[in-house]
Parts: C-alpha cells; sequence; structure tokens
C-alpha cells in the first residue's frame, strides 16, 4: 500500500511540474488569477478536486 502512496504522489508531482515546464507563461498567469481569488473560491475549487478524484477511484475499482 505504501509503494502505491508513493507512487501516485510521484505521479501527481509529475502532472503538477508539466504546465509550467511546457508554458511558463500560461502558468504565471494562471497562478496570479489564483492569488486574486477569495478563500470561499479556493476551497470550492479544492472540494471540487478532491470529489471529482474520489469519484474517478471509486470508477476505477
Amino acid at each position: 500500500m505504501g509503494d502505491l502512496l508513493l507512487g501516485a504522489f510521484a505521479l501527481m508531482l509529475v502532472f503538477e511540474g508539466l504546465l509550467p515546464f511546457l508554458n511558463p507563461g500560461l502558468w504565471r498567469s494562471i497562478f496570479e488569477q489564483a492569488t486574486k481569488m477569495s478563500d470561499g473560491q479556493i476551497r470550492f475549487i479544492g472540494l471540487t478536486s478532491m470529489v471529482v478524484g474520489l469519484l474517478v477511484l471509486l470508477a476505477l475499482r
């Protein structure tokens, strides 16, 4: 189980690094827009991301 969790974490880091590597200007623009969001908006995006991730995991089982 630990290996699977570590592999998932490593894959997340790869995906997180793709946009800044391939298009740093777009990444910077998106990051600047994100800093202007309210806490509630950021929390909603985080919640949505977690729910979608859980649904994908359930669909794969």
